[in-house]
């Protein structure tokens, strides 16, 4: 006899894995299945992500926070522009025990597997199967989203994404750096711990220039880096290949709809994470957003009405307009900065610098734009999550 589940979730990274645990949680019967694209990509990958308080609390909640070494807390913040414009954030000034968490995706997703495999509700798949729900979670190139019918209504950038792994001979001092210059954007992100001497890049320049870096030899690429960041970590060594993807600003037309030629009960598909949208990586918030997405559909599914189905499209509608609330604020801000400076023209690069100045010197304005960007009230969220109702 065939099985049972409530959810059928596409897409094993760690969105979907994660939406998987909350699930679980709340013991609904779910189906996850196992993409290869989204399988560990072992020591080699040289991946990072920028995770907010919001994200923080959601993992630490479902005991997937990877070790200390792993995920190191972002103690300060230093932004550069292109002609002397400098922003500085401090967690002690906001008064908070991090401004973010610099999570190798390795140990993120190994934490995460370790977590299902002791999850009974979870039962791992090769192939979609029949559920109430099915929830895609596959990342921006969804192939289900594709066959789905669903718009993915794209505007590329004229830049593309280096990312690599460097050690430096000085310590980073738990301290995120970010450059906006002529050559393109340029973060460095710690890695390692609180003594750690290693760097997450993520270079996002011209598809030309991304070319050129990929084709340096490693000391050459590392001495460009060394150049770019103004040698503020010593001398620099590469640690690991390099890898890169075109940018672009994203986000489906349709986030929910009814799954056709589904067999038994009222049954529908819902799209989350990079599935659904995808922004500039110059605010690190891709994986913030995911993981916001997921924690809102758990909770409202959770919430539901015991007579409404989990396939309930006025359900899934909420979950769509409130998601695409939460995105369009980090969408208009990341691509409003990202086309600000591509411009090269000399008043355009005063005014930006100008401004960034100013803002730095802003007080409370600065620490209230800090405060959205680290999310720092999940508490919040976690109480709707556990007494928010659906109507």
């Amino acid at each position: 006899m065939p099985k049972s589940y409530d959810v059928c979730i596409r897409g094993a990274g760690v969105v979907g894995r994660t939406l998987a645990l909350l699930l679980a949680r709340e013991r609904f019967r779910v189906a996850l299945v196992n993409d290869p694209a989204a399988q560990e990509s072992g020591p080699a990958d040289v991946r990072a992500y920028a995770l907010n308080a919001a994200s923080h609390a959601l993992l630490e909640s479902l005991r997937c926070w990877p070790d200390p070494e792993h995920a190191t807390a972002v103690l300060h913040m230093h932004v550069c522009g292109d002609h002397g414009g400098e922003l500085h954030f401090d967690a002690a000034a906001q008064q908070v025990p991090a401004l973010a968490w610099i999570a190798d995706v390795p140990a993120l997703q190994a934490r995460l597997a370790e977590a299902l495999r002791y999850q009974p509700q979870v039962e791992q798949v090769d192939g979609a199967v029949d559920a109430a729900l099915t929830v895609v979670c596959e990342g921006r190139g969804s192939r289900s989203r594709e066959e789905l019918g669903v718009r993915w209504d794209a505007s590329p950038y004229s830049q593309t994404a280096v990312a690599a792994r460097i050690i430096g001979t000085l310590a980073h001092e738990q301290t995120a750096r970010q450059w906006f210059s002529a050559d393109g954007i340029l973060a460095l992100l710690p890695l390692g711990g609180a003594q750690g001497k290693e760097m997450a890049v993520v270079w996002s320049v011209t598809p030309e220039r991304a070319t050129e870096l990929l084709a340096h030899s490693e000391q050459v690429f590392a001495g460009e880096l060394a150049h770019a960041s103004g040698g503020c970590l010593g001398a620099l060594q590469m640690h690991g290949e390099r890898r890169a993807w075109p940018l672009q600003l994203a986000c489906a037309e349709r986030w929910c709809g009814p799954m056709a030629g589904a067999a038994g009960a009222e049954s529908a598909w819902v799209l989350a994470g990079d599935a659904a949208h995808t922004v500039h990586p110059l605010s690190g918030q891709g994986l913030n957003l995911g993981l916001g997405d997921v924690q809102a559909l758990a909770r409202l599914l959770a919430a539901r009405g015991s007579w409404r189905g989990l396939g309930d499209l006025r359900l899934l509608r909420r979950y769509e307009r409130e998601r695409k609330s939460a995105l369009l604020p980090m969408r208009l801000t990341t691509d409003a900065l990202a086309l600000l400076f591509a411009r090269p023209e000399a008043t355009v690069q005063s005014l930006r610098n100008w401004g960034m100045q100013g803002f730095d010197r802003s007080g409370p304005l600065k620490h209230w734009m800090a405060r959205q960007a680290m999310n720092t009230d999940p508490a919040a969220s976690f109480a709707a999550f556990q007494g928010n109702t659906v109507p």
